[in-house]
């Protein structure tokens, strides 16, 4: 069963993904109108901006662990 799309700033990472997921197997059916493709693509374009900052702010952390970190 889909989830009920949800604010994507509301989404972890995970959620943003399975949502980005279902939506790109969606698209990929050929078988939405138009006009629901449309906004599918807007809710993944959405959903895949979410993911990405969810990564970059992985990678900040991340990053800012390893400048904290003293040489081996």
């Amino acid at each position: 069963m889909t989830q009920a799309p949800t604010g994507e700033q509301e989404l972890s990472y995970e959620a943003a993904r399975e949502q980005l997921v279902q939506v790109v197997q969606q698209l990929e059916s050929g078988k939405v109108p138009l006009s629901e493709s449309m906004a599918l693509w807007e809710r993944g374009e959405k959903l895949a901006a979410r993911c990405q900052a969810w990564l970059d702010g992985a990678r900040a952390t991340v990053d800012a662990a390893r400048r904290e970190r003293p040489e081996s």
